[in-house]
């Protein structure tokens, strides 16, 4: 007798706009689409960007960024961020243009995961 055996393939559903998820499932699938820029988790809902246009955000993006890597420079215990993803509680998970955090170790109200994410206590 002769057994056959079967291979399992499980497809993981690709993140859309709308998609009402839990945070674990918004990240299981963000993760299976490497080639994805940017998607927000806003109250279990998913948020998928769209298109960038320069005078309107990337100049804009750019000039936020030379301001507050200047304000880092110049204040002890302050961490910045371009497009991290934020934990900020179970149903959100937004990815902000940028961040500054002030270092938990002075006071601040964020800290870093094991895992590399930002969380706010």
């Amino acid at each position: 007798m002769r057994a056959t055996t079967q291979k399992s393939s499980i497809t993981i559903p690709p993140l859309e706009n709308g998609d009402m998820l839990s945070r674990a499932e918004f990240e299981r699938r963000y993760t299976a689409m490497p080639h994805l820029k940017k998607a927000e988790l806003i109250e279990r809902i998913v948020y998928i960007s769209s298109t960038v246009p320069f005078r309107t955000h990337a100049e804009t993006h750019a000039n936020l960024i030379g301001w507050f890597g200047n304000y880092k420079i110049a204040t002890p215990g302050v961490l910045l961020g371009d497009n991290p993803t934020v934990r900020l509680d179970v149903d959100n998970e937004p990815q902000p243009d940028v961040v500054l955090l002030i270092d938990g170790e002075c006071g601040g109200q964020s800290y870093l995961s094991d895992d590399g994410y930002s969380y706010f206590k």
